[in-house]
């Protein structure tokens, strides 16, 4: 493990900060917390915290002795002074007096002790921050020091490899008991630099910002050495199929086995991340992978993100996908079996009966491909997959030097269903599309960009197709929660296959289509030369039939259902004028949108339409109305407000529309009008 302290760097940090009115004590702090942070083998989505003891003036100029500790919910590798809130020592130490303190009465202690009422909760482990009574104290849950404690013999281990300069505390959950354990370890031999919590982790200490990070990293080092001098190969390679099936063909299958049914066709989707890598194969393409699935996972913190473990399917044999999917189904099943016998167990064994969190796996491991993480948005699904690698290294090298030993299963379920834990993801209320993804075609466009903005806004992950790559990239950063941008040729089927293909690789499968692209030709229907006319019904009747064969492909291997959106244009049903190249094929597609709904509707897909006319964007300017109307004697005003509304229509009335639909759970075959009202465009 490198030590990333430079003397330049960290005085550059007390610098910035001092201008800002923080003391040295806390900018050192932000320093060396920021350097832990930022190596995953350290600390990882919440894994780790650290503390400074330090003076602060509160607003009347009272001088306090504090606790600044790392704060619920900030990120070590970006963190800031405020989120290492100061809580006022005094009241914490007495504490340890106590016989008990339940977790609600130490998260009141804490946060009626901060010096500012506004800042963030203090970690759960902030008294052991305070009874350990070094400056500076620092924890991680280092990868390396894990695959020590992991082990069958994690104590007599730990011992023989870190020395008689660390003490060593069993396992116990945090918070208020592992507070005083630690503290009474640490106070049998103050002269020890730091702690190895069994199961759990690691803590170091020192008098100043770099004693307690360099001690951090020179007993992380002697971990990761004694593995790499003591560990052999402990895995023997499982016999794969001639030709492996690809990760975005089973991607739909596993995405809607994991998703949570809520009744009558409803579910609680989740998205996937896929991960591969020399490494991650390495692992799961080993026969002991399920034994070593079954054992737990490598801290007990690991159980918020990936539950008790991971779930293993077989590898995919390219040339029996019509059967995997049962066989998907088949794990899930056992999966289920397996998490709520292990739910049964232990439920109530401190008195109190709870509520079973969904059963789903958040992690599976498919040998000859590599792991998918599941999560309800795509960062939870990130965050499960990188504490996977993380799991696969630890879980490794500690059957590399031994036999890789967890956190036993009821201890895995007190942390789990800890409600201190349970409080950080409370807060994370689902929106409507939460869970789903959504594609947008024409996504450069106004109304595009519109859809693709009001389907980001309530949870969804938005994939946006357009010609125009680095347009459609722009229109998917605009709309943020991860959306992206691709570069699509609607009118090549190749190119579609390529684009969906390219969303189940990122999301794990598709949810809701708008098949929106479009553009309008105008001549007289009896002079028209027909390249024209193909030309039109190329992008605006077969491009779309193209998009929704994919999409159906896609809904039907997730068997959650769907919803297919199109843009059909009041050229549909009230034709004008010159326009008959572009109102021929959008009649077909209103035809084409209800042989969709007739003909899935058995597999929960909804297919319905928006019949937009006269909309105000920016691509209805000026200069278009005028190329196009004044011809004909429109005025820019009559052309925005020629409605029975007399109200401007703009593109995010259309998108509102599509989000109408995609929200209507019982309702298929429908086409809403958005004009402000136009009679003639009324459908019977």
């Amino acid at each position: 493990m490198d030590n990333l302290w430079r003397d330049d760097e960290a005085e550059a940090y007390v610098e910035k900060y001092g201008k800002l009115g923080i003391n040295r004590d806390l900018a050192l702090r932000t320093y060396t917390t920021r350097l832990l942070g930022g190596e995953p083998r350290l600390v990882l989505h919440g894994g780790g915290n650290t503390s400074v003891k330090t003076t602060v003036t509160d607003l009347v100029g009272d001088v306090h002795e504090v606790l600044c500790v790392k704060g619920s919910g900030w990120d070590m590798g970006t963190i800031e002074p405020a989120g290492l809130p100061a809580v006022k020592i005094a009241p914490l130490l007495k504490a340890r007096k106590l016989d008990r303190l339940s977790d609600e009465d130490m998260v009141t202690l804490q946060r009626a002790n901060l010096v500012d009422p506004a800042s963030p909760n203090p970690s759960v482990e902030a008294l052991l921050h305070a009874f350990i009574p070094h400056k500076f104290v620092d924890h991680t849950h280092s990868t390396g020091v894990l695959a020590i404690a992991d082990l069958a013999d994690s104590i007599e281990r730990s011992k023989a490899v870190f020395g008689p300069k660390m003490g060593y505390v069993p396992y116990v959950m945090p918070g208020f008991d592992l507070a005083k354990l630690a503290a009474d370890v640490y106070d049998q031999d103050p002269s020890v630099e730091g702690l190895i919590l069994d199961k759990h982790g690691i803590f170091t200490f020192g008098a100043t910002a770099r004693e307690a990070y360099d001690r951090m990293i020179h007993y992380v080092t002697l971990a990761e050495d004694y593995v790499r001098t003591h560990g052999k190969n402990p895995f023997t390679p499982v016999t794969l199929p001639a030709t492996l099936a690809k990760p975005e063909e089973i991607a739909p299958m596993l995405r809607g086995a994991v998703a949570v049914a809520k009744g009558a066709g409803s579910f609680d989707r989740m998205v996937s991340e896929f991960r591969s890598s020399p490494e991650i194969l390495a692992f799961v393409n080993a026969v002991e992978v399920e034994d070593m699935a079954r054992r737990g996972v490598s801290t007990p913190d690991l159980s918020i993100r990936i539950k008790t473990g991971p779930m293993v399917l077989p590898a995919p044999d390219a040339s029996k996908l019509d059967t995997y999917g049962a066989e998907i189904d088949a794990r899930v099943a056992g999966f289920i079996e397996d998490y709520t016998a292990y739910f049964n167990a232990n439920d109530g064994r401190d008195g109190v009966k709870k509520i079973m969190l969904d059963p789903m796996p958040r992690l599976t491991l498919v040998p000859g491909l590599g792991l998918f993480g599941h999560g309800r948005t795509l960062k939870d699904a990130k965050i499960a997959a990188d504490v996977a690698e993380t799991w696969i290294e630890t879980a490794r090298d500690a059957e590399s030097i031994g036999r890789f030993e967890p956190v036993s299963k009821p201890d895995l379920f007190d942390l789990e269903y800890w409600s201190l834990e349970q409080a950080k993801l409370a807060g994370a209320k689902p929106k409507p599309f939460t869970g789903q993804v959504a594609v947008v075609t024409g996504g450069a466009g106004a109304i595009g960009a519109a859809v693709a903005k009001a389907f980001a806004r309530e949870g969804a992950h938005v994939v946006v197709l357009d010609l125009d790559g680095e347009k459609a990239a722009a229109v998917a950063k605009a709309a943020g929660n991860l959306s992206i941008g691709l570069a699509s040729d609607v009118t090549d089927p190749a190119s579609v296959r390529a684009a969906f293909n390219h969303a189940v690789r990122t999301y794990g499968g598709v949810d809701i289509v708008i098949s929106n692209a479009g553009a309008a030709w105008e001549g007289a229907i009896a002079t028209l030369d027909e390249a024209t006319l193909r030309k039109s019904f190329e992008l605006n009747f077969f491009s779309h039939q193209t998009v929704a064969q994919n999409a159906v492909r896609i809904m039907k291997a997730q068997k959650t259902g769907g919803c297919l959106l199109f843009n059909v244009s009041k050229q549909a049903v009230n034709p004008g004028p010159n326009f008959g190249a572009y109102g021929l094929p959008k009649a077909a597609l209103l035809f084409l949108s209800r042989q969709y709904a007739l003909e899935h509707g058995k597999d929960g897909i909804r297919v319905n339409a928006v019949n937009p006319d006269r909309i105000r964007s920016g691509l209805l300017n000026d200069e278009m109305i005028g190329s196009r109307s004044k011809s004909r004697g429109v005025s820019v005003e009559d052309y925005m407000a020629g409605n029975l509304l007399h109200q401007e229509v703009t593109a995010d009335h259309v998108a509102q529309a599509f989000v109408h639909q995609a929200l209507a759970e019982r309702t298929t075959g429908d086409v809403t009008t958005v004009d402000g009202g136009n009679i003639a465009a009324v459908l019977r």
